[in-house]
């Protein structure tokens, strides 16, 4: 890759996790010490009590303050919360295609007639190659200033998302990854994280949970495992260690009964599919 290319993409990646919603606050790098987070591996991993939310679509303050909270690696971090910075580590942001389409398109998954492939449910994410060790080295090189990046603006951890992209594209003519290689890319961030003094949460993927830990994730984020079923395929590996979201538009039996499902986990909410703020008519937050 040409000198000039790789110095603008490190730089870019760098600025992502600077400034954004809420830019100017002071965060604390750390809650403090009455916090129920806990230090294992020399990291702190999220409390398991208090208020969680998940802000991805827009970062903004709650009154009372939050005790964990989950941004974009745009966003500043909360001040005086636990501060969760999410990366997209399996697929393209929105917004980002030429950071790998000028150069790096080879890291890209292509189907059998060689087109890109792109989320069907995202249609302005490409999906990420990580078939071979020299894919994964160089897709490390990009996103790896943003996991670290994440650290020096005061986040405690990291969640990486779409680590389940080899359940959703397993068809060499649509797409295929494989599920070793997708564990290894994930293997690659989780040691970047944790030599930046991160914790690790792995995004979803219920069926793999148990290697996943092994792997050496710290925590877990879960999207509609209530409306799925499988939230005890996240609880019963990572115990109280698990971060819980459901969406109004997928609650098949109402959020009480979320909340009185004995497999949920600890800090559950309750928020609105595109996740917008308080002045938004569709905004939805509730917490058990």
């Amino acid at each position: 890759m040409p000198q000039l290319i790789v110095v603008a993409l490190v730089a870019l990646a760098l600025a992502s996790c600077q400034g954004g919603p809420g830019a100017g606050q002071e965060a604390e790098p750390r809650p403090s010490q009455d916090s129920a987070s806990v230090q294992v591996n020399d990291v702190a991993l999220p409390p398991t009590t208090g208020r969680f939310d998940y802000q991805l679509g827009v970062a903004y303050e709650l009154e009372g303050g939050l005790d964990v909270v989950v941004r974009d690696a745009t966003a500043d971090p909360a001040v005086g919360a636990y501060n969760i910075c999410y990366v997209n580590g399996f697929q393209t942001q929105p917004g980002e295609a030429d950071l790998w389409l000028d150069g790096n398109e080879d890291l890209l998954l292509h189907d059998a007639a060689g087109e890109l492939v792109v989320d069907p449910d995202w249609p302005d994410e490409y999906v990420l190659d990580p078939s071979t060790q020299a894919l994964r080295d160089r897709i490390l090189g990009i996103l790896g200033p943003v996991l670290t990046g994440c650290a020096d603006a005061g986040f405690d951890a990291v969640e990486i998302d779409n680590l389940d992209t080899w359940m959703r594209f397993t068809d060499p003519s649509t797409g295929l990854i494989e599920q070793a290689d997708a564990l290894a890319l994930a293997g690659a961030y989780i040691d970047l994280a944790h030599e930046a003094g991160l914790a690790v949460g792995q995004k979803n993927a219920a069926e793999a949970t148990t290697e996943g830990r092994e792997l050496g994730f710290d925590f877990a984020v879960t999207e509609e495992c209530a409306a799925y079923d499988e939230c005890g395929s996240y609880t019963g590996v990572y115990g109280e260690q698990v971060l819980q979201i459901e969406y109004t538009d997928n609650l098949p039996d109402g959020f009480d009964a979320v909340c009185a499902d004995p497999d949920r986990a600890p800090l559950t909410i309750l928020r609105d599919r595109d996740l917008v703020g308080p002045d938004d008519e569709a905004y939805v937050y509730q917490q058990c």
